[in-house]
């Protein structure tokens, strides 16, 4: 029998597959539905601060008093914070895996009790989802990157249960972003967030969604920074998101230099059986390659151990066209 135990965020994991943070993780029952079906650990629906602030501010509508009304935003702020923290409560109670409790920040200062009251309520570990929208065309690339550090480095100093950070693809340095997450605190980063994505229906002229599905090929995004930051900077671990939908894939990103892997619409499109399956190929592929532990696997091909590096590197398809037209 193949070992799939890993370490993540210095917690052990029965195996890699992580289901992420999602609609698939908001309740306990389903949250046993996937422990039954081999999750080493799922990551809960985060809990959103400009959600939150909204529903607050629209609790004001309902009166003219402005003592009635600080006294409802901060009610309904209050409420959904405690089905959160129930919810982490109900889980560590049910479930033997680790339970990652997921934070979507906007600012810092209100945020860290927030994550204060999730470590009490028992949560394993936190992972930040942060996003700021650049709108402001004053503002520059070090002052946007400094939020993000300000906010992770004041969880970090919160709370004393490992911090990962899920972020997005679109800074200018990523092995530098990482690295100052790390100095800021943080154990492990998750490669890489998938943002709402706008999209314009041209028959009726309206403002529409682009698919919320993820797509395989959206994996080759990930497999180049994973190889390149793991190698980069080794001092945290590195989850993969973003295009996991099959076992192949979750391989690819585990020797890319992922500890573990987060799916999430393969879920949704598959059922919680894709997690089986995914483990089961995981376990023919190892026995295949001599592998006996998943461990192993980790990081064997990226940036610093794969013949050539330059693979990761290059670009431009210059080269790969000219060889298609000779």
């Amino acid at each position: 029998m193949k070992n799939l135990e890993i370490k993540y965020l210095g917690l052990t994991l029965n195996n890699p597959i992580v289901v992420g943070s999602s609609g698939l993780t908001a309740h306990i029952e389903q949250l046993v539905e996937l422990e039954k079906a081999g999750a080493g650990a799922v990551v809960l629906k985060s809990i959103f601060e400009e959600q939150i602030a909204g529903e607050a501010y629209a609790m004001r509508y309902y009166t003219d008093s402005p003592d009635a009304a600080d006294y409802l935003g901060q009610y309904t702020q209050m409420h959904r914070l405690d089905e959160h923290l129930r919810l982490i409560r109900q889980a560590k109670a049910r479930c033997s895996m680790p339970i990652i409790a997921s934070l979507n920040c906007v600012s810092a200062g209100q945020w860290t009790a927030f994550a204060q009251k999730m470590e009490e309520a028992g949560a394993d570990a936190l992972e930040l989802n942060v996003f700021l929208l650049p709108l402001d065309r004053d503002s520059n690339t070090e002052a946007i990157e400094q939020a993000y550090f300000d906010t992770v480095a004041s969880v970090c100093r919160t709370v004393s249960i490992p911090v990962s950070v899920k972020i997005g693809s679109n800074f200018t340095n990523i092995p530098h972003i990482i690295q100052e997450l790390y100095f800021r605190g943080a154990r492990g980063v998750v490669l890489f967030n998938r943002f709402f994505e706008p999209d314009i229906d041209v028959e009726n002229m309206q403002m529409t969604a682009a698919p919320a599905f993820s797509d395989p090929s959206e994996l080759r995004r990930v497999l180049r920074w994973l190889a390149i930051a793991s190698c980069r900077v080794d001092t945290l671990d590195y989850a993969a998101t973003t295009g996991i939908h099959s076992g192949p894939d979750a391989v690819k990103a585990l020797l890319a230099g992922a500890r573990t892997v987060q799916i999430c619409s393969a879920v949704y499109q598959q059922g919680n059986g894709v997690i089986a399956q995914l483990k089961e190929y995981l376990c023919r592929w190892m026995t295949e390659h001599t592998f006996d532990r998943v461990e192993d696997l980790v990081g064997r091909m990226n940036y610093g151990r794969v013949i050539d590096p330059l693979a990761y590197e290059r670009t431009q398809f210059m080269r790969h066209f000219a060889e298609r037209e000779e």
